[in-house]
């Protein structure tokens, strides 16, 4: 199965609107360039101020989800926008939510983030995403043409747990929409994609963002890494389009050759 990709490098603001649009506008871009499957990066409809991203929150599917299901519609692709706001039942906490949209528009998955960025980085990120997102209790695989694609938000990447259960449950291709820090990014980012891919025998498809508000850059380098850990695409320090074909050949072959899935011994990890 051969399943054409793009992934899409954004440089989100506290502009909601000219955000929606300008990703729209690329998702469209990369579907009309031949991707079945367009995958957007985090926090794409706004980077600021924790009261502004609250403010920015809506059901889902509603208004911040509409643009793109046209985009869907009008080129026959799927799009993953990568994380949006969406309300809760707690207003000081919306989700931070993946929404998978089908070629007829239709949503068909919804991931919302369940490992939040609590963190204390020193000379560098300092942040509680736990006091602006409520985070999600459930695991999703979806079905892309007959893909199965594991969704993941961002800070999941350090949690290979989420990864192997994914895996498990059949997941080929594992999504990981991001708004990865500057500082972590340039020692952890591509070591910790490379390793979810080479451990799980999957690809991995990490669209970022790039730039951001001032004190709190975002690293880029959106990629593409393949079963065997290479990467296969890395997009350049701008706002941009990379592509790929992802072969679900490619992970059985991977698989076959080294089988940890099938060699696991979990009642020796108790």
């Amino acid at each position: 199965m051969r399943l054409p990709v793009a992934l899409v490098q954004l440089d989100a603001t506290d502009d909601v609107d000219a955000n929606i649009t300008t990703a729209a506008t690329l998702a469209a871009e990369a579907a009309a360039g031949g991707a079945r499957l367009v995958a957007l990066p985090e926090y794409l409809q706004f980077r600021g101020p924790d009261e502004g991203f609250r403010a920015s929150a809506r059901p889902i599917p509603g208004p911040h989800t509409e643009a793109f299901s046209e985009v869907a519609r009008g080129h026959d692709a799927w799009i993953l926008v990568g994380s949006l706001a969406e309300t809760s039942g707690d207003d000081a906490r919306p989700h931070n939510t993946s929404v998978l949209i089908a070629p007829d528009g239709s949503i068909t998955a919804t991931y919302r983030k369940i490992h939040l960025f609590d963190v204390a980085v020193d000379v560098g990120p300092v942040d509680t995403e736990s006091a602006r997102v409520t985070a999600g209790e459930a695991t999703v695989v979806a079905d892309v043409d007959g893909v199965a694609l594991g969704l993941s938000i961002c800070y999941d990447l350090r949690f290979p747990e989420l990864y192997r259960s994914l895996a498990l449950a059949g997941a080929e291709v594992l999504t990981v929409p991001a708004n990865f820090t500057e500082r972590t990014g340039r020692d952890h980012w591509e070591v910790l994609l490379r390793a979810r891919a080479i451990e799980n025998g999957a690809w991995v498809l990490a669209p970022s963002q790039i730039g951001g508000p001032p004190g709190a850059p975002a690293f880029g380098r959106s990629m593409i890494v393949d079963p065997w850990g290479t990467v296969v695409a890395q997009a350049p320090d701008r706002v941009g389009i990379i592509r790929a074909d992802v072969e679900t050949d490619r992970v059985a072959a991977v698989r076959r050759q080294i089988p940890v899935l099938a060699n696991r011994r979990p009642a020796a990890y108790r």
